[in-house]
């Protein structure tokens, strides 16, 4: 029976092949063939050997030329050719010999020389020494930075502040502490370059939105939500971000947060808000952006700024809800493997938020004196004043391009210089071209602080003028 079996499945497979396609056998025969080629042939083929003379092997070791370590840069690079500064970059700047207004340091608030400071500064060099020479979590935690962190916390109407020794390491370790590989976020084009490294670090999907555009974002978080539809489960364990700045370090605009709080509880997004040009600058007691608009701090999952411009100190601190500035204790990289901040530039921003506390007035003073260089500036042929009219750091851009960016760089630095050689001290604005997501244009940064006088702002109004028209035109 078994034997009639076997001799029945071979006649249906000799009728099965007569019946099958012409082009099903052929299909067959060469997958068949290709199959025998393959467990028949080696995998690769042995190049011949070729031995070198001793002679032969030289002349191509002398040929041979290795690629430079580093792209060459010309003597000429505006990095290698530094301006040198003798003294304290105060009111008034020593730059390169020369005595200059100074219009180039962030010193908003005109505190890098207070005696108060300084003083504060000294009595803890003497207590604590220079430094720390540990991490916060090995023994560099000394009791002046729980002191800050405990001032800053009160002053902004948060729960809690964490801070850190490096002002551009605060918001680029603070966004990969809470944003992971799946998640998304949505940030500002104009973003400064702390946030971009934060942002790399994060290895998040990064959704760029036109600059200060709300309905350009607002098509991004339709567009996120259409998707998160389509796989819920995934959306599920997705977190959704959107990063801007209070006052833009690259344009010097203002954001509208109240738009973007409606739109955080609107698509379900959290909010972080790097305030470093805005803290200690905008408010009626200098909170920041939040103060400026009327706007709950609770509203904002975390800001962050540093303390090198206002405060007149470094380091940078962030604060929010207790579990949210927690976290960053056991995953911000600043602040787990960075030497803590040195004490005496803790009790330095201390003594500056004592000043900030106690003198409300600064921040109008310091207003005024934006507005009226704002106006000023207004009508220079050639260059066009970009940024708001109450920021402290102004941009001028040329109105028309010069045919190239490095052209465009050149022109603004002669404008520079020739204020230079007037005794006022600007700077140009500098970016990592290849590093840049969306490089800014050209400008030159005006910085405006309280301790300038409305002569001297005039002045240097008028000599920009004067440059532009010598330059320019």
């Amino acid at each position: 029976a078994a034997g009639v079996g076997q001799q029945w499945v071979l006649v249906e497979m000799v009728q099965a092949f007569y019946e099958a396609p012409a082009y099903h056998l052929i299909l067959e025969g060469i997958l068949i063939l290709w199959i025998i080629r393959l467990l028949f042939s080696k995998t690769y083929k042995l190049q011949e050997r070729s031995d070198l003379t001793l002679k032969e092997k030289e002349e191509l070791i002398e040929e041979w030329q290795p690629e430079p370590l580093v792209p060459p840069v010309p003597k000429d690079h505006p990095a290698l050719n530094y301006n040198i500064v003798s003294g304290p970059p105060t009111h008034i700047i020593t730059v390169n010999g020369k005595e200059c207004i100074n219009f180039a340091s962030f010193n908003f608030l005109g505190l890098l020389n207070n005696e108060k400071v300084k003083s504060a500064a000294q009595a803890s060099l003497k207590k604590y020494g220079v430094g720390t020479c540990g991490p916060r979590g090995f023994y560099g935690t000394f009791d002046v930075h729980l002191e800050l962190e405990e001032r800053l916390a009160k002053f902004m109407g948060t729960e809690e502040a964490i801070i850190y020794s490096y002002g551009f390491a605060t918001i680029a370790s603070a966004i990969p502490a809470y944003s992971k590989r799946g998640d998304i976020v949505f940030v500002d084009e104009a973003a400064c370059f702390a946030i971009q490294k934060g942002l790399q670090a994060s290895r998040s999907n990064i959704k760029l939105f036109k600059h200060n555009d709300m309905a350009d974002l607002e098509r991004l978080l339709k567009e996120q939500e259409t998707e998160d539809q389509k796989n819920p489960r995934k959306a599920r364990v997705t977190r959704r971000f959107i990063v801007v700045e209070g006052l833009y370090m690259n344009t010097g605009d203002i954001c509208p947060l109240p738009e973007l709080i409606k739109l955080k509880y609107k698509y379900k997004v959290r909010i972080f808000l790097e305030e470093s040009l805005s803290f200690g600058v905008l408010g009626e007691h200098g909170r920041g952006i939040t103060e400026h608009f009327g706007i709950n701090i609770d509203d904002i999952d975390l800001i962050s700024a540093n303390m090198e411009n206002s405060l007149a100190s470094i380091g940078g601190f962030c604060c929010g809800r207790s579990f949210i500035i927690d976290h960053q204790r056991l995953s911000g990289q600043g602040y787990c493997f960075s030497a803590s901040l040195p004490p005496l530039l803790a009790a330095a921003a201390i003594e500056a938020l004592n000043i900030m506390e106690d003198n409300p007035d600064i921040f109008q003073t310091l207003r005024a004196k934006c507005e009226r260089i704002h106006k000023a500036l207004q009508g220079i042929s050639g260059l066009k004043v970009v940024g708001e009219s109450f920021s402290p750091a102004l941009h001028l851009q040329l109105e028309e391009s010069y045919g190239s960016r490095e052209n465009d760089v050149k022109l603004l630095k002669r404008v520079v210089d020739y204020c230079m050689n007037s005794g006022i001290a600007l700077t140009q604005a500098c970016y990592l071209e290849k590093e840049e997501k969306c490089l800014p244009p050209p400008s030159i940064r005006v910085v405006i602080t309280v301790e300038q006088t409305e002569q001297e702002l005039d002045k240097a109004a008028s000599l920009l003028k004067e440059a532009a028209q010598s330059v320019l035109n």
